[in-house]
């Protein structure tokens, strides 16, 4: 440990918070610059929000949110729409303070008269969402899932989900709420840091019982019952995957801010916390994301009063130590040596056979050999030949095919990133809107450069109003993204919002691929 940072070179930098722990020149480090504010529940409802317009059924789950204070009317309003065309509609909604963690602030009301608009939700925004009220039930207590997914890589994107999980349980039998029971937190709560404080919480040496349990105790059981749980974990690799492309295009903003191409820097990859809570019909629904999961794997007993001791916590080991272990496993930079030197050898030993065929037939040998045939080619004993397999799952680029359509905002961030100009910056300016406009051929008689600034001054200064990040003046990516949607829609007036888009990143890719090439034929004479 190296509180005060280390001036030698590490291969692997493991910082506690953020990307920003310590300054970093090379080698890996375990945080993504920008992802401690990108799993704010604001900024991730932002994000997920702008998939929703594009393709609304693949994001139905995450639950209908509002911005507090800045969406209160609208909330409103749109409450009280929803109730006159449905007397029956008995909504239930949960505020949670943005910056909040642990459980901290969340509270539940009946009408949006209820929420406490005082000083502190001025000074602390907060989210206010559709309450699930028929979640799914084991032993008539509430729980939600803490699955762990890791980053490995943002370009190209890289995921890997746990194969198991932690399932955190409320204290108290669940009810659906009413004015009675609302503030019950023990029953509404799943917040492992809240209902530790409950007199039912149970610690168990057993990953089947207990007030904290393993993700795969609770799928046998639901298996048991019959339910499909193949489909419930598709549904939920489904989530992770739209997730974490509802979150890349920013995240890209942030990487080349604080790691501009061309210049030496670490890579990143990153541990993230999935929170998700399932609905009576096994529907998996996203609560939020951490990007600093707690990695305890012990908890404190109170042996007398006032005197505690840590205690192991057997759930918490099975499942974390794993996810630890085999993310340095597959980040573990000495890896790629020793598969360099194995390709090599291969090579060598490839160029004895006489014919392709041959080739072909001594590489796939030497792929499928265990640790114990490589022996005998002469290559040396795996450090993990003694090692469980892999808990970490890929399934992304796995499953790319499946998911490569919804990408379509990497798509503009990209376009966004092309005309940032000063490297390090994270906003576009007025002559960076002005050239973006100009090289992809946007403007013309019905769209005069008149109206680009217009349009470029009016989203900004409502954006900038919304008080996000006024260290640097000008457009962020979500507001040129709202820029870019309206440009879409004005354009392609009669298709989809999605199909709109799509075009004009296609129409825009095709005028910048163009320039590009005239200037390299320029750069050649």
């Amino acid at each position: 440990q190296f509180p005060f940072g280390r001036r030698l070179p590490c291969d692997i930098y493991w910082h506690g918070v953020s990307f920003h722990d310590n300054d970093i020149f090379s080698g890996q480090v375990n945080k993504f610059p920008g992802m401690t504010e990108m799993v704010r529940k604001i900024t991730l409802s932002r994000a997920v929000r702008t998939m929703q317009d594009l393709f609304p059924l693949e994001y139905n789950f995450y639950p209908r949110s509002w911005i507090l204070p800045e969406e209160f009317p609208l909330f409103v309003a749109e409450v009280r729409m929803m109730k006159d065309s449905d007397p029956s509609w008995k909504p239930t909604f949960i505020v949670k303070p943005d910056g909040g963690c642990q459980g901290d602030g969340i509270y539940l009301i009946k009408d949006p008269s209820d929420i406490r608009l005082t000083g502190s939700i001025q000074s602390r925004p907060a989210v206010v969402q559709e309450y699930i009220c028929k979640p799914l039930l084991v032993d008539k207590l509430k729980f939600d899932i803490r699955l762990y997914v890791l980053l490995k890589s943002l370009e190209p994107l890289e995921i890997y989900i746990a194969k198991d999980g932690l399932s955190r349980f409320c204290t108290e039998p669940y009810q659906e709420p009413t004015l009675k029971n609302l503030h019950q937190v023990f029953m509404h709560l799943t917040n492992y840091s809240l209902n530790i404080h409950s007199g039912n919480f149970i610690h168990s040496d057993n990953v089947n019982t207990g007030s904290k349990r393993t993700f795969s105790s609770i799928l046998c059981r639901l298996s048991s019952r019959g339910a499909d749980v193949k489909k419930l974990w598709s549904d939920i690799i489904s989530l992770v995957i739209k997730t974490i492309i509802a979150l890349t295009p920013e995240l890209k903003v942030y990487y080349q801010s604080d790691i501009p191409a061309g210049k030496p820097g670490p890579t990143c990859f990153q541990i993230l916390g999935f929170d998700i809570l399932l609905m009576k019909n096994l529907k998996p629904m996203l609560l939020e994301v951490n990007a600093n999961p707690s990695m305890r794997i012990e908890h404190e007993q109170e042996l007398s009063p006032g005197v505690f001791e840590n205690v192991p916590s057997p759930v918490d080991e099975e499942v974390k130590v794993a996810v630890i272990r085999d993310t340095l496993r597959l980040v573990d930079p000495q890896k790629k040596k020793r598969k360099d030197i194995n390709i090599r050898y291969n090579y060598f030993m490839c160029h004895r056979c006489q014919t392709l065929e041959h080739v072909s037939e001594a590489n796939e040998e030497l792929l499928d050999a265990g640790p114990a045939d490589r022996r005998e080619y002469g290559t040396t004993r795996s450090p993990e030949a003694g090692l469980p397999s892999l808990c970490l799952k890929q399934v992304f680029p796995k499953y790319a095919k499946q998911f490569n359509y919804l990408r379509l905002v990497d798509r503009v961030a990209a376009l966004f990133i092309r005309f940032l100009g000063v490297k390090g910056t994270t906003k576009l300016g007025p002559t960076g809107f002005r050239t973006f406009v100009r090289n992809c051929k946007l403007s013309n008689s019905n769209f005069s450069m008149a109206s680009v600034d217009i349009l470029y001054i009016d989203i900004t200064r409502r954006w900038n109003s919304m008080g996000i990040d006024h260290k640097e003046s000008g457009m962020c990516l979500q507001a040129f993204v709202e820029a870019f949607f309206c440009l879409a829609q004005k354009k392609y007036k009669s298709l989809p919002l999605h199909e709109q888009v799509k075009s004009l990143i296609d129409f825009c890719e095709y005028h910048l691929a163009a320039l590009d090439e005239k200037r390299l034929v320029c750069g050649r004479g």
